[in-house]
């Protein structure tokens, strides 16, 4: 074998034999075996391989030599490897496999961070704004938020804009978290494609453009995003960037209901009710008004008891519009009030004041 095999070849080999026994590829799975040759491997003095231990015991194989775990990623961090440096400064931060210590997790992390690992400026930048093992300090904060999102990482990026649009760590300025979001959204990062849409069609940090807005929301629309769909189902009802069409309101509103988004399911009854780009339909208007309401929307409590209180798509109830119009009314509704102050009783035969009316 050792005519065959370098040093370098065989430690590779090696490698390779406890892989396919920790994955079972090729042979029986079995992680015992797959240990004995990764403790072997870790024999020798390379900071490289010494973090294999650690990829067995992180992925719950062996949670009981978590401490083990630790053991090996401290040697490999003592010889100045970022990632294992990383790594031991979040053991020391959630306690695995070490007790929770946030000095300790902010030196080796710091260590990490000076080296340029990105993962590791953004959890110490983390710690900072949080006082986690240092003085709370935004502005430390941000520099080493701002050095990992140099290094092209979308969730950075978009935690830099965020921070720039809620003026932590740094004054607030909207041109500047325009241009991160911008960055992230660029590489598909759902948040980012959201709040720069909502920044171009309020027109904060960028000229207002409902045009680029309308491409941005329609990104993350598509991929599921609620609110993103809320917003292109409104500026198609009121042709914001496009041409109007209640029919294409009507698609994205219900995509944004059906997640449970309050305002879409207000719209939508509303749109039922109406006939709004869709076959006019007041039991389709309740449902969705119910559903709203059921999320608190003082507007589609009062649309409800109105509705109960003429029988349009509900069997007519003065009991539940006057307990639907009370709910609107508290919520500061003034139509709700108005109709609560002057509600009709049907069995007096009169007008009839209510609270809302003292």
């Amino acid at each position: 074998m050792n005519r065959l095999f370098s040093p370098k070849v065989f430690q590779n080999y090696r490698c390779g034999l406890d892989r396919m026994h920790g994955n079972g590829k090729s042979m029986v799975k079995d992680h015992c075996e797959a240990m004995k040759w990764r403790r072997r491997t870790t024999q020798r003095e390379d900071a490289k391989v010494r973090r294999n231990p650690y990829w067995t015991h992180e992925n719950g194989i062996n949670i009981r030599r978590r401490r083990e775990a630790a053991k090996w990623s401290a040697k490999a961090a003592e010889q100045g490897d970022a990632k294992s440096q990383y790594r031991l400064g979040r053991m020391h931060y959630d306690a695995e496999g070490v007790g929770r210590n946030y000095g300790e997790a902010i030196r080796w992390l710091r260590k990490a961070a000076e080296q340029g690992y990105a993962k590791a400026q953004h959890s110490l930048g983390w710690m900072y704004e949080n006082g986690l093992g240092v003085e709370r300090d935004c502005c430390e904060a941000m520099r080493w938020y701002q050095s990992a999102a140099e290094q092209g990482y979308a969730k950075y990026q978009y935690n830099l804009g965020w921070m720039y649009s809620n003026g932590k760590g740094v004054k607030q300025d909207y041109r500047e978290a325009a241009k991160w979001y911008r960055k992230a959204a660029e590489q598909g990062d759902e948040r980012s494609q959201y709040n720069l849409g909502w920044m171009y069609s309020n027109g904060m940090g960028v000229a207002l453009d409902y045009c680029e807005a309308m491409k941005w929301f329609r990104k993350t629309a598509e991929r599921g995003n609620a609110k993103a769909q809320h917003n292109l189902g409104w500026m198609y009802s009121n042709g914001k960037g496009v041409e109007q069409s209640y029919c294409k309101a009507y698609k994205w509103y219900r995509k944004a209901a059906e997640q449970g988004h309050a305002k879409s399911q207000l719209n939508l009854g509303w749109m039922c009710n109406c006939g709004k780009g869709v076959e006019q339909n007041s039991r389709e208007a309740c449902k969705w008004y119910r559903k709203a309401a059921g999320h608190g929307s003082a507007k589609a409590q009062y649309s409800l008891g109105r509705m109960h209180r003429i029988g349009n798509g509900v069997r007519r109830s003065r009991h539940k519009a006057v307990r639907w119009l009370k709910k609107a009314a508290k919520q500061g509704n003034i139509r709700a009030q108005y109709h609560l102050a002057w509600s009709w009783d049907n069995e007096q035969g009169n007008y009839q004041r209510e609270r809302w009316g003292r």
